[in-house]
């Protein structure tokens, strides 16, 4: 009896610290945007073919795909995605701080196609890609793949393994050419799902005026009051570590801007086609290629030997 209860606390002891850690994650990552699409739409590809990620992260940015053209049935494959940005770049956090930047990608793949399951990887791979966590867009969706948040120092290169399914076992799925649509980002984003915005922005003007007084609030933010013609006074708001550019006693207009922009990331997405091959075509092809190269040779060893012949009736 006395073991089953110190069994069962460490069960008990085990979980609460799985707990604690999947609620530190959580909060961690409480701003990681392959999350806030999983949670504000059941597709992430919209009917005109703009990935979700694009309604928050406005900045538009290169992204690059590398992935094979034609495979088989039942094998793994990679597609790698590339997020370009200078790595000397920092973002503004929440709190107004300065930080790297962190990257994430979206693959979404044709029906059938999933990501590879770990026993069919190489060491190489796995070691290769530690520190990457893929996931499954969603319970129903295992051919949407996410990962995100992660450094985007040592991660611009996202490789994505891929299992392709078999039309033997899967009638769903048929020898044709798919396509493959990929999204890619680094730093944060200027709007909120909720449709605010964030500090990840420039702060424009709400009224003319001269700028009359610029002064720093306890919680680190700068107000800057506006007086316009009329001698109204209007106070705006600058969230903590955007700079200014402009100065006391410059004159101002509405939507002018106050501070610099402080976004250095974006969005990108790319599409590109795969061939799922069918191996008796493969097969059929190599024997009529075979055949014609042989029937070739043997017109060529034919036409040799009949001017041979030829040949040999000329001197007599």
């Amino acid at each position: 009896m006395k073991i089953w209860n110190n069994r069962i606390l460490k069960y008990f002891l085990l979980n609460s610290i799985l707990v604690i850690s999947s609620l530190t994650v959580s909060i961690t990552n409480s701003e990681a945007y392959p999350i806030y699409a999983q949670q504000a739409y059941t597709n992430p590809r919209a009917a005109n073919g703009r990935i979700a990620c694009a309604n928050c992260h406005l900045a538009e940015k290169p992204i690059e795909i590398e992935a094979p053209k034609a495979i088989l049935p039942n094998s793994v494959f990679e597609t790698a995605i590339k997020i370009p940005y200078a790595k000397d770049a920092k973002q503004i956090l929440g709190n107004g701080q300065l930080s790297g930047l962190n990257v994430g990608a979206v693959v979404i793949l044709p029906e059938g196609f999933k990501l590879a399951p770990k026993n069919l990887l190489t060491k190489e791979f796995q070691e290769k890609n530690k520190g990457v966590y893929i996931s499954p867009y969603s319970s129903t969706q295992d051919n949407i793949l996410v990962v995100g948040p992660i450094q985007g120092e040592t991660h611009s290169e996202i490789v994505f393994p891929i299992l392709s399914p078999d039309p033997e076992t899967n009638k769903k799925v048929n020898f044709l050419k798919y396509p493959i649509y990929v999204g890619g980002n680094r730093g944060r984003g200027q709007i909120y799902p909720t449709g605010e915005k964030s500090n990840n922005n420039m702060v424009t003007a709400s009224t003319e005026g001269q700028v009359f007084e610029i002064e720093t609030a306890s919680n680190g933010e700068t107000l800057i009051s506006i007086r316009n013609s009329d001698g109204k006074e209007t106070k705006q708001s600058i969230p903590k570590g955007l700079s200014l550019v402009v100065s006391k006693k410059d004159n101002i207009k509405v939507d002018q801007p106050l501070t610099k922009d402080p976004n250095v990331g974006g969005f990108g997405q790319m599409d590109t086609e795969i061939v799922l091959q069918d191996p008796a075509r493969i097969i059929g092809f190599s024997l009529f290629a075979f055949s014609v190269l042989f029937t070739q040779i043997f017109f060529v060893i034919k036409k040799k030997q009949f001017e041979k012949v030829q040949a040999a009736e000329l001197k007599f």
